[in-house]
C-alpha cells in the first residue's frame, strides 16, 4: 500500500465556513472523504492539518524519511516560510514528489499572496481550481513510482 500525505497549513480546518465566497463551501473533512473515495486501489490518503509551522516541517521530514509523496497546501506559510521551502526541498531532493495546492488563485488576490516561497522547491503547483486541486494532485502523485 502506498501512503500519500496530504498536508494542510493554517486556517484550513475552517474550509467551508471561512469566507465561503473566496474559499468555497467544501470543508476539510469533505476534502478528506473525496480524496479517500478517489484514491486508486492500493493508495492510502493520510490527511493532516496544523496551524503550527514546526509541525508541518516535521511532517515533511517524515515524508522524506519514509519516501512518501506529498500534496501540500501550505496556506499562508507559502508566502514567507523559508523553513517550509527548505523542508520541501529535502523531500524533493530525496526524489519524492511534492505538489503544492491552493484552493484559490494567489495570483489574482492581494499582492502579498502572489508569491510562494515554497513553489520553487515543489515538484509542481495547482492553484485556483477550488478543492478539486487536491484531487488532481492526488491523481498525479499516486501515479508516480515510489521515490
Amino acid at each position: 500500500m502506498t501512503r500519500v500525505l496530504v498536508l494542510n497549513g493554517p486556517n484550513l480546518q475552517r474550509l467551508g465556513t471561512r469566507e465561503p465566497d473566496v474559499y468555497g463551501v467544501v470543508s476539510l473533512p469533505q476534502v478528506a472523504a473525496a480524496l479517500e473515495a478517489a484514491a486508486p486501489e492500493g493508495v492510502e490518503v493520510d490527511l493532516r492539518q496544523t496551524d503550527d509551522e514546526a509541525v508541518l516541517v516535521g511532517w515533511l521530514h517524515e515524508a522524506a524519511d519514509a519516501r512518501l509523496p506529498v500534496v501540500l497546501n501550505p496556506a499562508a506559510f507559502a508566502h514567507y516560510s523559508y523553513a517550509l521551502h527548505d523542508a520541501v526541498r529535502i523531500v524533493t531532493g530525496a526524489g519524492v514528489p511534492v505538489v503544492e495546492v491552493h484552493v484559490t488563485n494567489p495570483a489574482s488576490r492581494e499582492s502579498f499572496r502572489r508569491e510562494s516561497v515554497v513553489a520553487p522547491a515543489a515538484t509542481g503547483v495547482i492553484a485556483g481550481l477550488g478543492t478539486d486541486g487536491y484531487l488532481l494532485a492526488l491523481g498525479w502523485v499516486a501515479g508516480r513510482p515510489p521515490g
